[in-house]
């Protein structure tokens, strides 16, 4: 795949964007005239009086984008990769150097952004299609292909408020690749989308640069970047750091994390078996959890039956819109089951997603109070614990800032740290990493492992699989509403894996390293 990206690299040199000296500014205080920043002020620990100063997440890019290619960004949370994509498509404006793009820009942003949840997937098409400009007889040309591609079924018609992430994600990117994209920005956008519908999107997008101009994937999915993408760009404190070839690009960027620190214990299933105590936590009982759509009935679960017992850490894995959310949802008590019953044995649980709980208007610091009281935590113990939290976040210049400034990635090491740092019993993870860099992700793990000395139990729900193999030690794989398979964390990645049709490439590589490894003993 990587000999075919670059011969279409090679097939043309016509440029599409060309970004010369970009610099873009914030102002570090605009925040402090929000009225909700003032009603909220009361949660702070402290005001901090400062000078008013000039932030400049994008200090001067200089790049050339060509005809025909996919061009993938990558950096660290708050590198200026979603700033980047705001420029290119026109949202924001520059500050100093020029900008020239060839071409009507499509972008879609993570998580279905511009989706109006009280909508149907089917009325959703159209408010977007208009809003990327699109003539209402061009959408109707294409909305079946659109919900074909997006493979929602019957919730086309639903309302968005019933979708899970990956169920938007879906929808978005079926809508920006069918109405004729010239230039197409994917800003993290396929996140939590599952492998099977990664796999789609990818020749999707071989075909629309064909046909358009090009593609630009914003990632922290390395492996999908090397796959996938004629040329890297890591961007590094405002400026691009390297631009060129994908292994050798990605190759630096994974050298430039910090190595991990010694672990003083591994979550491999064969070291944490004597861990697992007998005592069940979560215990659930034939649970359904049904909706009232446009169509009937619809059950997100159904006779789900497992216990959880305290030490395990559990990955949930499957295709989106299989209950993962939901069942999340459940143990949180945020939905209460129509049949059966669950019961958990925990004070205090925490549901993490893509900055679940935050308020775009108020500062970091003001959302880690807010999120904390959310969660029933004591001001006492936060104020206890705020320092930590900001330092494991890593986000203490830009913690004054209003979250609505945040990229992605950083609400997602906030909201992370917040939940991991207070302590929950039971602590779960829904889709919390997806956006999160290589060095927060490692940082991430090793704060799991530590947990589990006084947490009661780990749930995590990730569409990846190498993360899930390498922290939990059991794997629960749903499929519509229902638990398809339950064991060891490796049986059931294997098995999910052999049901999308790739347990023979993962063989494969496997024979080549050991045919290596033969090689050099010889």
């Amino acid at each position: 795949m990587q000999e075919q990206t670059k011969q279409q690299k090679q097939e043309t040199t016509e440029e599409v964007i060309v970004s010369k000296d970009i610099g873009v500014y914030f102002d570090d205080r605009s925040y402090q005239d929000d009225l909700k920043s003032r009603v909220f002020r009361i949660f702070k620990r402290r005001e901090k009086q400062k000078k008013r100063e000039k932030v400049w997440p994008l200090k001067s890019i200089d790049f050339t984008g060509h005809q025909g290619e996919i061009l993938g960004i990558i950096g660290s949370n708050g590198a200026g990769k979603t700033t980047l994509s705001k420029i290119i498509a026109g949202i924001l404006k520059e500050d100093k150097g020029t900008m020239h793009v060839d071409g009507k820009v499509t972008a879609l942003f993570s998580f279905g952004m511009g989706f109006n949840k009280e909508l149907t997937g089917r009325e959703n098409i159209y408010l977007n299609g208009m809003m990327l400009g699109i003539d209402k007889a061009l959408i109707d040309k294409y909305i079946e292909d659109i919900k074909d591609f997006a493979d929602i079924g019957d919730f086309i018609d639903q309302p968005m408020k019933y979708y899970s992430s990956g169920m938007k994600a879906r929808l978005g990117f079926s809508v920006a690749s069918h109405l004729e994209p010239e230039v197409l920005i994917l800003d993290e956008a396929l996140n939590t989308g599952d492998a099977r519908f990664s796999r789609k999107a990818a020749e999707k997008m071989k075909e629309l640069v064909k046909q358009a101009k090009m593609v630009i994937i914003v990632t922290h999915s390395l492996r999908y970047a090397q796959r996938n993408c004629n040329r890297i760009m890591w961007i590094a404190n405002g400026k691009v750091h390297e631009i060129g070839d994908p292994k050798e690009v990605i190759a630096n960027y994974r050298k430039s994390v910090p190595a991990p620190k010694p672990r003083k214990r591994s979550l491999e299933l064969n070291k944490t078996e004597a861990d697992i105590k007998d005592r069940v936590i979560v215990k659930a009982e034939d649970v359904g959890v049904s909706f009232e759509l446009n169509t009937g009935t619809f059950w997100a679960l159904r006779n789900l039956n497992f216990e959880i017992k305290e030490g395990e850490v559990v990955g949930i894995i499957g295709h989106n819109g299989a209950g993962k959310s939901t069942l999340c949802k459940v143990l949180t008590n945020i939905l209460k089951p129509d049949e059966g019953e669950i019961d958990v044995k925990g004070e205090t649980s925490s549901l993490l997603g893509y900055g679940t709980g935050f308020n775009g208007q108020l500062s970091g610091t003001d959302n880690i109070y807010l999120n904390a009281m959310l969660l029933g935590i004591p001001k006492k113990r936060v104020m206890e614990k705020y320092d930590e939290i900001v330092e494991f976040s890593g986000l203490r210049k830009a913690i004054d800032k209003p979250v609505k400034e945040y990229s992605s990635g950083m609400k997602s090491r906030l909201g992370f740290s917040i939940a991991a740092i207070l302590k929950p019993d039971i602590f779960i993870v829904d889709e919390a990493l997806s956006t999160g860099d290589i060095a927060f992700q490692q940082k991430a793990s090793e704060r799991i492992q530590e947990m589990m000395s006084h947490a009661k139990a780990v749930i995590i729900v990730s569409h990846s699989m190498n993360f899930v193999e390498k922290v939990c030690t059991r794997g629960i794989w749903m499929e519509r509403g229902q638990i398809r398979f339950d064991g060891t964390a490796e049986e059931a990645v294997a098995a999910y894996r052999e049901s999308l049709g790739i347990k023979k490439k993962v063989n494969n590589r496997k024979r080549v390293v050991q045919r290596k490894q033969v090689q050099q003993e010889q």
